[in-house]
């Protein structure tokens, strides 16, 4: 929580667009004080986080990474991929930011899961599903950047989209069959009610829902164009 907090403290000033200085004396403390908490060396005290929270004009769940939304509730799909229009203050790192806690967080509950199910072969395959997906998109920002390609093993032209579609079957076939292999020897698989999630992953529970919300409304519109 603390690195989430010195984090999106950081974010907020330059977002605001003003010096270190400047909030420092804003918010009634040094600015050796504030690099310091903006840095994660030390944790502030619950008067200082009421100032921030003002100041900047978010909740203080926003402000400690409990949740994406600014004012404490959830943001929708719709309103994080509008965060990255023209003249929205969401844009660049902060943009960013927001997408790689909601993934993180979702990620971290699904492992979590499957931490407690305890199936090898199911966890290796979800990892390897998920790496070849964070391998493809970071292959073609490195070619659109221009950067050496013989960095990877793998010649640019087998690095292609119906390779990496192949492997991410195969691993998600291996991870199906080892899942409902578990189900046959009616292993006990963890609680996954709303409440149950929310009371083992507080905040980042709010993530999955909002991946799954935005997966589940992709999925649903392409499936109503074929038909």
């Amino acid at each position: 929580m603390a690195s989430e907090f010195s984090r999106t403290l950081s974010l907020l000033r330059q977002e605001r667009g003003v010096s270190q200085r400047t909030a420092a004396g804003d918010l009634g403390i040094s600015q050796a004080l504030l690099s310091h908490y903006e840095n994660g060396i030390r944790e502030p005290g619950l008067a200082f986080v009421v100032r921030a929270c003002d100041y900047y004009h978010v909740s203080a769940d926003f402000i400690l990474g409990r949740t994406l939304s600014r004012d404490g509730s959830m943001l929708t799909t719709e309103e994080i991929l509008s965060a990255s229009e023209p003249g929205n203050v969401l844009q660049g790192s902060v943009l960013a930011t927001l997408q790689s806690k909601l993934l993180s967080g979702a990620v971290g509950v699904l492992f979590g899961l499957l931490g407690k199910l305890g199936d090898k072969q199911a966890i290796n395959a979800a990892a390897a599903y998920l790496g070849t997906a964070v391998y493809q998109l970071y292959r073609h920002f490195y070619r659109a950047a221009g950067a050496n390609e013989a960095y990877f093993s793998l010649d640019p032209a087998g690095c292609t989209m119906d390779a990496a579609s192949a492997d991410m079957k195969l691993s998600e076939l291996t991870y199906a069959r080892a899942l409902r292999g578990q189900a046959a020897r009616k292993a006990d698989f963890p609680d996954l009610s709303a409440e149950a999630l929310a009371a083992a992953y507080p905040g980042r529970n709010q993530s999955l829902t909002q991946v799954l919300s935005g997966a589940d409304a992709r999925l649903s519109s392409l499936t109503e164009r074929d038909t």
